[in-house]
């Protein structure tokens, strides 16, 4: 589930004295980070800070496969696999690292899936959205198609975004932007169906993207600030919805019953917007339709994190903002609660796509694609006194 795109303990400097406090806002953008000329602490208004475990290193992913791919793939676990999806190839397969190469969704004759462009997993199912058919397709582990959901038009034909135990479905549901994207100012919206598909509820409200006002062809258009991140949600089996905030860097959980609680506050420098990574974010272009850095919005900070990553324990994954030319990532390990529990290390420019049992999918840009890597999950270092 995830956005595109240290100082202080994380490799870079920290200014004495300067610090972005991240508060509880009563309308939420209003709430907007003030500019930084070097990296700060991230302070939260809430019930408080979490300690920070001691950095683990994750290893080098030595079980490799090579892709032809151009951007980083979507992923989900299924068992001792990954399902990846790669929607600029209309491509979904499964990971099988033993041979170093992918096994196509449904084998290499399927016809229940055309433009696959997102994934999750619900217990042993793995559900793929596809636009080309309009539905979401169910697949057991061993490859076989066993459900079908169709867009659903009374949620303006929004797609499954993840299930329970008990069966029910779960959508997001984003605002109309309107012609000139001011619809773009409200917030998406969490929403739970039956099996059925017959009731709708509202379970959750999104935090609004960041948005700039900027002018085009003699018209003001609102434009997203590039990266200036998302909140990032999911559903436990039980039923209780866990939201990443990005403004209050901390996880949010939503019971069946609606019972709302909030973690503590995750300990983060803040990463200034910098030449190296407006450059990075427009080589990713074309050159041919490439824009001119002028003509983009861009955010004035990082987020605190990219993606989160529901883990089959239940423990929550978020992969931490990082500048372009820092040559280390973090990602933070929470509990059910929000609290910390440990921070893995990658080294290099890999990204985290997905969180198996005993595993981690990392990917990273290589000249001719992209590299899928299979790591490990290292055992948890002992506490003090343990």
């Amino acid at each position: 589930m995830k956005d595109g795109k240290s100082a202080g303990r994380q490799g870079g400097r920290e200014t004495p004295g300067t610090h972005l406090v991240r508060c509880r806002p009563a309308v939420w953008p209003s709430c907007r980070p003030v500019p930084l000329l070097l990296a700060a602490t991230i302070v939260g208004c809430g019930p408080g800070r979490a300690p920070i475990p001691p950095d683990e290193i994750l290893p080098f992913g030595s079980d490799t496969i090579l892709t032809r791919w151009t951007e980083l793939p979507l992923a989900a676990p299924s068992q001792s696999r990954f399902v990846v999806v790669s929607a600029d190839w209309d491509s979904a397969a499964f990971t099988n690292f033993a041979s170093h190469s992918l096994e196509a969704l449904g084998g290499p004759r399927q016809q229940a899936y055309l433009h696959p462009f997102q994934v999750f997993s619900a217990r042993d199912t793995v559900y793929l959205a596809d636009w080309g058919k309009r539905r979401t397709t169910g697949w057991s582990p061993g490859g076989q198609l066993v459900d079908s959901v169709p867009v659903v038009d009374a949620l303006r034909g929004s797609y499954v975004r993840a299930r329970d135990a008990a069966g029910n479905w779960y959508f997001q549901v984003d605002p109309v932007p309107g012609r000139d994207g001011s619809g773009n100012q409200d917030s998406a919206a969490v929403v739970r169906s039956p099996l059925s598909l017959t009731r709708f509820d509202t379970v959750a409200r999104l935090t609004p993207i960041e948005l700039a006002q900027v002018r085009r062809d003699d018209q003001t258009r609102f434009e997203r600030r590039v990266f200036s991140g998302s909140d990032i949600w999911g559903v436990w089996p039980d039923g209780t919805v866990w939201i990443a905030r990005r403004f209050r860097n901390q996880l949010e959980t939503i019971s069946p019953q609606g019972q709302m609680a909030r973690g503590p506050e995750l300990p983060d420098p803040v990463f200034e917007i910098t030449g190296p990574d407006r450059m990075e974010y427009l080589n990713s272009y074309p050159e041919e339709v490439r824009p001119k850095e002028m003509e983009v919005a861009w955010a004035i900070i990082h987020p605190p994190f990219y993606a989160a990553f529901a883990a089959p324990d239940g423990s929550i994954w978020l992969e931490k903002s990082k500048p372009a030319a820092d040559s280390v990532r973090r990602i933070h390990v929470l509990d059910r609660s929000g609290g910390l529990q440990r921070v893995l290390v990658i080294k290099g420019q890999g990204r985290l796509l997905s969180v198996g049992s005993e595993h981690l999918l990392l990917g990273e840009r290589y000249p001719e694609g992209v590299r899928l890597m299979q790591v490990r999950i290292p055992q948890r270092l002992p506490t003090q006194g343990q």
